[in-house]
């Protein structure tokens, strides 16, 4: 066979074998476009690559967000070490091939000398045995993202076709590649807009269910419901005062305008939203609820429905405010009408206090409220919750806090009304109830007022009680001149005051109690739990220091002024 002939077929062969590298590229290149998934991509690039060269095996590395190159998949045989590592992209083979955008190989990689070594990939280049090495650049829009590498295990040239090969099969798979990242991206930006149309409906929904309840004739609480069942967790209303816990959250919210979030015990997140009028603070809604999936921040789009919920609950405040102060101003308009226009109902009293679910015929008891802390035009606000509950007339007549009810038992409602006030301001109030016999609110009004007089003249300052104790010397005393109920004490039994106060004697108590027992020496020595001639001694002594014969005289100067003491020593602890 002549020269000619043979350099003839290995031209054949060489252009053949050409010819079926092109077609298993077209192929490749084929299937690549047909992909959607990054990861999917990746590995199909490597898988491909690995046959048309047909090296031990084939990676890809890509730089990553840290500046570093790392691969991210391979065919052949490759520990999950070799996979894992990572080195600058400034070294190594891959330094070469991103920094030139052009194929670069060596022999032996462990030997050569042409490029900047990384030690620790040095340490897995011979534990992989890996030896020759193809490197050609991945270029997207002209900036290299990665490089595809082709290695042997042992040592060797690439050909001027490899390369050639390897770096066309490169150029295709740079765009599979960016075809991939752009669909990944595109499938990102897809789900997130899915998610935020969610979010939006959810809050829309929100916000309709919201308005529902306004329109519906709801209230703020109704409202605090709707959003603990909608946004789950808790939701908690807080009125001017708040909670002292809350009270940074809430000055922060108050002063930005938006939701402040910070971590509650537990596990919680709480949000806290101020609720504003104009400059006018009325209240703060706190939101509290276990953290999801370990992300302490609630979502951005729940916190705006949250802030949008407190613009709701300030039109619901301002009117439930506007609608119970008309309430007020009437209650207290029909009380002044009945004090000053009777005794007696006129038809149109009546059918006023009928207009608002009252009968003016049980109005029995009439309370005055006083209190050396609160004035009585707060006062008379608290009153008029209590007077709701209990269908009564309530506001401010001649200065005073002042409220009408019925009532089957006046001490026991004195009492209450004057517990429930307590708890209310936190702090001692007195109220004094008296009966308006035949609708004569007036003078009943006139008695507790001189009653309540006369309890804080004898130093009571925190009780609830009718008049019937103290209605008699609210008669007998001006209680606005304290001073000279203090001197008629001391004329009348100031002595035996002194002489038990030396002595450490009870001669009050044992004068006090005979005439509470009318005269009667063996009813008060039993009283007293005493023997009669001890008792008779005592009387003796308590008349010779008073100056006075306790078996003739029966002093009602002497009396009142014991009954008084009684009465200002018998007060509240915590008078």
């Amino acid at each position: 066979m002549s020269d000619k002939t043979v350099a003839g077929e290995a031209e054949t062969g060489t252009l053949v074998r050409r010819q079926r590298e092109l077609a298993s590229l077209y192929a490749t290149v084929k299937s690549l476009t047909a992909l959607g998934e990054l990861d999917q991509v990746l590995q199909s690039i490597v898988h491909h690559a690995h046959d048309l060269i047909g090296t031990d095996f084939t990676y890809l590395s890509l730089v990553g967000a840290n500046g570093r190159l790392s691969a991210k998949a391979s065919e052949g045989t490759v520990s999950p070490t070799f996979l894992a590592a990572d080195i600058p992209v400034g070294v190594g083979l891959g330094g070469k091939v991103l920094a030139s955008r052009s194929p670069y190989w060596v022999r032996n990689y462990a030997t050569s000398t042409l490029i900047e070594h990384d030690p620790n990939f040095d340490r897995l280049v011979v534990t992989e045995e890996l030896v020759a090495l193809l490197g050609v650049p991945l270029v997207i829009r002209g900036e290299a993202v990665g490089a595809l590498f082709a290695a042997d295990r042992s040592e060797r040239s690439f050909q001027a076709d490899e390369i050639a090969l390897l770096n066309a099969f490169a150029d295709h798979a740079a765009v599979a590649l960016d075809n991939a990242r752009l669909y990944e991206a595109s499938r990102t930006a897809l789900q997130e807009l899915q998610v935020a149309y969610r979010k939006t409906e959810r809050a829309q929904a929100i916000h309709e269910a919201l308005t529902g309840v306004v329109l519906g004739g709801g209230t703020p609480g109704d409202v605090a419901q709707l959003l603990a069942d909608q946004l789950g967790g808790s939701v908690t209303l807080l009125d001017r005062a708040g909670e002292i816990e809350l009270a940074g959250a809430v000055e922060d919210a108050r002063r930005s305008g938006r939701c402040t979030v910070s971590a509650g015990r537990g596990g919680t997140t709480r949000s806290v939203a101020a609720i504003q009028a104009g400059d006018s603070y009325l209240g703060a809604l706190a939101w509290s609820r276990k953290a999801a999936s370990g992300n302490a921040v609630p979502d951005d789009m729940d916190l705006r429905t949250l802030e949008r919920a407190t613009h709701i609950l300030g039109l619901l405040i301002l009117k439930e405010r506007a609608v119970a102060e008309a309430s007020e101003r009437l209650s207290g308009e029909l009380l002044t009408e009945l004090m000053v226009g009777g005794p007696g109902i006129s038809p149109a009293q009546r059918a006023r206090t009928r207009a608002r679910d009252i009968d003016a015929d049980r109005l029995e008891l009439v309370l005055v409220a006083e209190s050396a802390t609160v004035a009585s035009t707060d006062l008379a606000r608290h009153l008029h919750g209590i007077a709701r509950d209990r269908a009564g007339l309530a506001g401010e007549h001649l200065g005073k806090a002042t409220m009408i009810l019925p009532s089957a038992d006046d001490d026991r409602t004195a009492e209450e009304v004057h517990s429930r006030l307590r708890r209310t301001l936190g702090g001692a109030v007195v109220v004094i109830g008296e009966r308006a016999d035949n609708h004569d609110w007036a003078r009943a009004f006139s008695l507790a007022g001189r009653c309540g007089a006369v309890v804080r003249a004898i130093g009571h300052t925190d009780l609830g009680a009718t008049t019937r104790r103290y209605a008699l010397y609210a008669m007998l005393f001006d209680a606005e001149r304290a001073g000279e109920l203090d001197r008629f004490l001391a004329g009348s039994i100031g002595p035996l005051l002194e002489y038990d106060r030396r002595r450490g004697t009870d001669l009050v108590d044992t004068l006090g109690a005979y005439y509470v027992h009318r005269a009667n020496v063996a009813a008060t020595a039993r009283a007293l739990h005493v023997h009669v001639n001890t008792l008779l001694k005592r009387l003796d002594r308590a008349g010779t220091v008073l100056g006075l014969d306790w078996r003739q005289d029966n002093d009602l100067e002497l009396q009142l002024g014991l009954r008084l003491h009684q009465l200002r020593a018998s007060g509240p602890a915590s008078s």
